[in-house]
Order: structure tokens, then sequence, then C-alpha cells
């Protein structure tokens, strides 16, 4: 028997590089997944290349009635919602007199009012059905601890290491487990982004960047999304039913907790 057998989870960001990565695993496991995107057509791709245990949804998480549209065609298509992952955020960097309000504005509605408000509505939904349920947070080792260039992003990542904690308190009288996973480095399509930010404002060569953070992995690479997937995996299982509230690394010994 598979870990996931006939749960119904919802996965946000999920078109490409880490979510996709968990909706593959958590499939592999038995789950139905709603691979939720603000990208519908990369979610529908995503979900086809997947097989029939996936289905795309369109998601914005800085959006109430867009969560609440995400939640509401989970319990069309499966009847239930028993796991909620909140992956999708956004990325910045910046010179701290440089900062905007905008960029601000932005990372903050995504990485810490979307993953709020998609963990409430998913906790409605989970009380409603009367049998509990699981909230996995993505955090990340910027939320650790600060970095020059990257005040904002980093302090929205301490917010969900926090907001972990508390809901996870709250939450577990209803059965609700409510974690968190803080990842180090990981290597996809976002690392161009990342890349391209920091050659800009610390001067360096394209691809530069990306080899000195590498070199400092204690575990010598970058993940890949399958290296965070077990603890997802983990996580959302009955074998995690006694935990809560904690933020776990997995990031190749890059920070220590």
């Amino acid at each position: 028997m598979s870990r996931l057998d006939g749960k119904s989870a919802l996965i946000t960001g999920a078109a490409q590089g880490i979510g996709r990565g968990f909706a593959e695993a958590y499939i592999r496991e038995g789950a139905t997944v709603a691979v939720a995107d603000i990208n519908l057509a990369a979610a529908e791709q995503t979900a086809a290349e997947l097989g029939g245990a996936a289905y795309a949804v369109n998601i914005d998480v800085s959006q109430q009635d867009s969560i609440d549209a995400a939640i509401e065609a989970v319990i069309l298509k499966t009847g239930k919602l028993d796991i909620l992952i909140n992956n999708a955020a956004l990325f910045d960097a910046a010179e701290t007199v440089d900062i905007t309000r905008e960029s601000y504005d932005s990372l903050y509605s995504v990485n810490v009012a979307g993953t709020l408000f998609a963990m409430q509505a998913a906790a409605k939904q989970m009380i409603a059905q009367g049998h509990g349920g699981k909230i996995i947070n993505m955090a990340s080792q910027a939320g650790r601890r600060g970095e020059s260039l990257v005040l904002v992003y980093c302090s929205t990542k301490a917010a969900v290491i926090s907001m972990t904690q508390s809901a996870g308190l709250n939450l577990i009288k209803h059965g609700i487990n409510v974690n968190a996973i803080a990842p180090g480095v990981v290597d996809g399509d976002h690392w161009k982004h990342v890349d391209s930010l920091f050659a800009k404002l610390e001067g360096k060569k394209p691809g530069e960047k990306k080899v000195e953070v590498e070199a400092n992995v204690p575990a010598g690479r970058f993940a890949v999304p399958e290296d965070l997937a077990g603890m997802a995996v983990f996580l959302a299982s009955t074998e995690s039913d006694y935990i809560l509230s904690q933020t776990y690394n997995v990031d190749g010994g890059q920070w220590m907790s």
C-alpha cells in the first residue's frame, strides 16, 4: 500500500520545478493532485504529462477569490481536500536603499499573505470535512538568517516559519498538522532569474553566482526537486501525525537548527 493512497492534494506553483516534483512524488504514492498555478496553460500541460491522477487548477494566491475558487475546484473534482502544499512564491533582490514598495508588496502578497490565506482556506475545508489534514508550507534557508541583498525575500520566508509555528499550534485541535520545509538552493529555471539579479547587483558574469553558491553547499551540489520530495511525502503521510509546527531543513547541510 502506498503512503498517500486515496488522498486529495492541492499544490500551488506546481506547473514546474519543486511543485511539479512534489506532484510527481504524490502521484507515485497514490494521491490525486491538483496542479495549481497562476499559469493555467502550463498547469494543464504538466497535468497532462503526469497522467490521470493529476488535473490543472488556476490559482493566484494573491487574490482571495482565486484561492477560494481553487479549493472549490478540488472539492468538485475529488470531493475532499486532504493535503495542501503552499509552494507558490516570488523572489527579488536589491540593495536595502533600493528596495521598492512595489517589490515589497508583490513578495508579501504571494509569499506571506498567499501562504496564510491559502492555509486558512484549506483549514476551513478540512475542519468542515471533520477528518483532519496536512498542510505543508515552503520556507527557505533564507528564512533562517539575513542576506545582504535579499532583505525582503528573507523576511517573507522568516514569516512563513513563524506562521507555520502558530498555525500548527492552533489547528492541531482539529487534527490538522502544519509543518514546513526549508530548502537550500534548488536547481531549475528560476535560477536564471536569481543569477541575473546577482549578476547585475554584484557585477558578475552570467552563471558566476550559481557556481559560487554551489561551491558553498556542504553536500557538493545544488538540490533537485526530487531531493525535497521524500520530506514532502513524509509530512503528508500518517507517519508525521505527531509532528507539528516544525520547519525541516532539506539543504545539503547549509543550515543546522
